[in-house]
């Protein structure tokens, strides 16, 4: 076996590939190094954004391209081919099909917050459509994009080469508006990804001014003025309060955003309701086919029709199946099963300074942006101020000129070389002289002396000024905090473009206690039959007759009863386990049905005891029988329900122990009766509620074991049903004798009880 070093065979033991131009590399050494390369490529000059102007590399290099064409807001358009064709020419060397697609994203209205490009022609639809081809398509720069790259003409920001350097593209632009989280990013790296939602640009230069006044203010207190993104589509944000705090502490976490809607009454007592917005970067298109194949697969039965009637304005209509149907309890459903509520992700992994990629809160985000002006403010003032000392030069020769006018003209007019003349008489400067070889006759006026002179004094104090504001930070930051007031007027909450549009709320109380499984399914009567050898059906509407019901040879009825499609049933089984069954799930009575083990994991010559329909908020008298004793517990029937086909396990059987009975424990009294006749009745507080367990002793007996239990209502008195269906009612005063206490053996019952020793 060779290692990473071994040369191959037939080099002559050379490392050094000597000879035949073959260098041997470790190829673990070369994969990591060509793999962090890359991977370094792709965090920096692709997929994440700089923490100052927000952008990434291609979106910068398209913006300043624009520039450089000349496409400012007040100018004409100019068709997409060009932009791609410079950007690709002269910065970008990568597709032009990635160009334009990352060109199309900053012109979507639907896509950006805060628009950077101002396109013309078709950009796409929030249905999913494409753009058409760069070659119909028109754009220039909007407002937005105009304030990124102001200054960048006075020594902003520095300048690097570009890939093949024939020309020079900005590091970071100078961002006068704070457009990372304004218009949010995301991007995908190697090993690391970014995900920054957009925000109220208002509400951002609020929290600047604050920052700038309070520098040590956390992004718990700037909440106050950013409660949370601002979506360009809209919506509603139904986040916890505590949940988004975190999130924007922390840098990491998410938001849930729901479609805006309203009901909209039809006439005799009908509607519909009306979906005006849907969550951020949801394709229309896609989110009406979903619905309408929730319609067509009948996964939600409430949901008759869903229309697409939107024009500029979204306008999704959702018809219910019918006016009882609760118009919160179809729309949480729809929100659970659909897009219309999306979870949003809150990455804030960014290139901090442009160098270092890392997560950063709400606080050092507008820190690192505000900081950024700052260096901004100053660069731009020294370019100014060297503007105006080259310009006061200037000034400074030609009022020199002016006062020895005839010397000047007379050095101009005899001597070959009046340049060097002119320096050596007057002790001017090289571009002093300059200036006044290069000044034409017709300015050499009274007029123009004085306005040298006003526009000397002029700069002179204007260089003050700049140079007070130089140096001292207090001014640098109320200057830049006068920058910011200026984009808040433009972006104010009182502007179309600056409203917010995503609006918070919390998600409806009212839902805690509705199922929505049940929404998913129509509310009809329907009569559950089980048969001895566990064959399981439900047959349409309330059936009181079931004499011509068939079953399979050998079989008969066991259980039937009254229910609705929507109700849980429940089953307890003789090993002590509770399975839960789905009544909308259960086949029809046309066949002899299914065998109900194919719904629940019943093991194996286990006995089915009972089956019943759930009633939330009830309870249940437990019964389990072992040898000649007999033991129980209340249950409450909430806590029965199972949600896998294993069931829950309720009595703990062990031996010869088996669970018998679970009877409904409406009332204050238990009356239970033996296989030796033997009726005791006891006040039901004497047995205790549990979810699980083996109980206590009901009922004392020398052989046999319990026949049947009743929980009954002392002041109505113990009623029983006789083989005839006639019913029998032994009133309070007279069960005197049979009233005791749990445990004990009790007596013979009363004459006419049925000799089945069952209550009916």
């Amino acid at each position: 076996m060779m290692d990473d070093t071994t040369p191959p065979p037939g080099d002559g033991g050379r490392k050094d590939g000597a000879g035949d131009g073959v260098e041997n590399v470790s190829l673990k050494a070369a994969l990591e190094e060509r793999y962090l390369a890359y991977a370094l490529s792709t965090i920096m000059h692709r997929a994440l954004p700089d923490a100052r102007d927000g952008l990434k590399p291609v979106q910068r290099r398209i913006l300043h391209a624009m520039r450089l064409l000349k496409l400012d807001p007040a100018n004409a358009y100019k068709k997409c081919a060009s932009v791609v064709g410079e950007v690709i020419g002269k910065f970008h060397p990568h597709g032009d099909q990635a160009i334009y697609d990352a060109m199309v994203r900053l012109a979507q209205d639907f896509a950006q917050r805060y628009m950077l490009v101002d396109g013309q022609g078709n950009f796409g639809s929030i249905d999913g459509d494409n753009a058409a081809a760069y070659r119909y398509t028109e754009a220039k720069l909007t407002d937005v994009a105009a304030l990124l790259l102001q200054g960048i003409d006075e020594d902003a920001v520095d300048f690097r080469p570009t890939y093949n350097n024939e020309n020079d593209e900005p590091v970071v632009l100078p961002g006068a508006f704070p457009n990372m989280l304004a218009n949010g990013a995301t991007g995908i790296a190697v090993g690391m990804a970014t995900s920054i939602p957009p925000h109220n640009a208002a509400e951002l230069c609020d929290a600047a001014l604050y920052l700038i006044e309070h520098p040590k203010a956390t992004s718990d207190q700037l909440l106050t003025f950013v409660p949370g993104p601002d979506f360009p589509t809209g919506g509603i944000i139904v986040e916890p309060a505590a949940s988004i705090a975190e999130t924007y502490r922390t840098g990491r976490g998410g938001f849930r955003l729901r479609a805006r809607w309203h009901k909209e009454e039809t006439g005799r007592g009908a509607y519909i309701i009306v979906v005006t917005e849907i969550p951020y970067l949801v394709r229309k298109g896609a989110l009406i086919e979903a619905l309408a194949d929730l319609i067509n697969e009948r996964k939600v039965p409430i949901l008759a029709d869903v229309r697409d009637e939107s024009a500029e304005d979204i306008r999704i209509v959702l018809e219910p199946k019918s006016r009882a149907v609760d118009e919160t309890v179809l729309m949480e459903t729809l929100f659970k099963l659909t897009e219309l509520e999306a979870r949003l992700s809150m990455n804030m992994n960014v290139l901090a300074d442009g160098l270092v990629p890392r997560v950063i809160g709400l606080a050092e985000a507008l820190r690192i942006w505000l900081d950024h002006r700052r260096v901004v403010l100053q660069r731009r003032s020294r370019f100014r101020l060297g503007e105006i000392e080259r310009r006061l030069e200037r000034l400074g020769g030609l009022l020199i000129a002016f006062l020895n006018l005839d010397e000047v003209i007379r050095i101009i007019r005899e001597e070959d070389e009046p340049k060097p003349v002119l320096i050596r008489r007057f002790e001017l400067t090289d571009l002093q002289a300059e200036t006044i070889l290069d000044t034409r006759l017709r300015q050499l006026r009274k007029l123009e002396e004085m306005q040298l002179r006003k526009e000397f004094d002029a700069l002179t104090e204007e260089k003050g000024q700049i140079e007070g504001l130089l140096g001292d930070e207090a001014k640098q930051w109320k200057t830049i905090a006068w920058e910011i007031r200026e984009v808040r007027k433009k972006f104010g909450p009182d502007t179309k473009i600056g409203k917010r549009r995503t609006t918070f709320a919390d998600k409806p109380d009212s839902m805690a206690d509705i199922d929505l499984s049940e929404a998913l399914v129509e509310r009809e009567p329907i009569t559950v039959v089980l048969s001895e050898k566990g064959w399981i059906r439900s047959l349409k509407g309330h059936v009181s007759d079931l004499t011509s019901l068939q079953f399979k040879s050998g079989d008969k009825l066991k259980h039937w009863f009254h229910s609705e499609t929507t109700a849980k049933l429940l089953m307890l089984v003789s090993n002590g386990k509770v399975f839960t069954l789905d009544a909308s799930r259960l086949p029809g009575g046309r066949g002899f049905g299914d065998p109900v083990r194919l719904m629940a994991d019943i093991d194996e010559g286990v006995e089915i005891i009972r089956l019943w329909p759930h009633q939330a908020g009830s309870k249940l008298l437990m019964v389990a029988t072992g040898g000649n004793d007999v033991r129980g517990f209340l249950a409450p029937s909430d806590e029965l329900i199972a949600t896998t086909k294993k069931g829950r396990n309720v009595l703990n059987v062990d031996g010869d122990w088996k669970a018998v009975l679970a009877v409904p424990a409406s009332g204050d009294h238990v009356a239970i009766i033996g296989e030796n006749r033997k009726l005791l009745c006891f006040p039901l507080a004497e047995v205790p509620e549990m979810t699980r367990g083996k109980g206590v002793r009901l009922q004392k007996y020398k052989d046999g074991n319990v026949a049947d239990a009743k929980v009954f209502s002392l002041a109505d008195g113990l009623t029983w049903q006789s083989s005839d269906g006639r019913t029998y009612t032994v009133a309070r005063p007279e069960l005197d004798e049979w009233i005791g206490r749990r445990a004990e053996a009790g007596k013979l019952p009363p004459r006419g009880f049925p000799k089945g020793n069952r209550f009916g």
